[in-house]
């Protein structure tokens, strides 16, 4: 008799260790995600304050028309890193402009982002290759363009689709060799 009411106990240990494996990581996320308590993000987000980005125009030229951004240029890996996380807002004609410096395969990912974003992915030469739209906040999934890019245009959600941008049309900017011209 005792063996069946220790293996009773054992069986109902066991449950409740896999109750917990799942409650007690998902209710630790639930506190961590609400900023009640300060955790390594805060201090990501602490750090961000001391990076700054210098800021520069672009001109998205479109078959519908000539569009001018004020843009941050992140052209380090502290500034890349860094990106637009822990933002609450980006005004619909600001954006940030990622510059790797040469074409390469670009990875982007929406870790700490709280906004939805589009994403334009630029060649060497201006050409926009690849739009990924309204990308979803926090996400941890890679976001890759196929083929090379020199540079990442980052822009509120929506913003594609309200400008009508298409794989092809250019950006102005003078990383690209053209430099923004609003009018021009």
């Amino acid at each position: 008799m005792p063996s069946d009411r220790r293996l009773f106990r054992l069986r109902q240990l066991r449950r409740w260790l896999l109750i917990a494996a799942v409650i007690v990581p998902t209710a630790v996320s639930a506190v961590l995600m609400s900023g009640i308590v300060p955790t390594r993000f805060g201090a990501a987000a602490q750090a961000s304050e001391k990076i700054a980005f210098a800021e520069s125009q672009v001109v998205l030229r479109t078959a519908g028309g000539n569009h001018v951004f004020t843009v941050e240029m992140a052209v380090d890996d502290a500034q890349r890193a860094l990106g637009l996380m822990f933002r609450r807002e980006l005004a619909p004609d600001h954006g940030m402009l990622f510059d790797f410096g040469r074409d390469t395969f670009i990875s982007m990912w929406m870790r700490n982002t709280f906004i939805s974003l589009d994403m334009l992915f630029i060649t060497s030469d201006g050409r926009i290759s690849f739009i990924r739209e309204n990308t979803t906040p926090q996400s941890l999934e890679t976001i890759e363009a196929p083929e090379r890019n020199r540079a990442v245009l980052e822009l509120a959600a929506g913003t594609a689709a309200r400008l009508g941008l298409k794989v092809g049309d250019r950006v102005d900017h003078e990383i690209f060799g053209r430099p923004a011209k609003p009018g021009g």
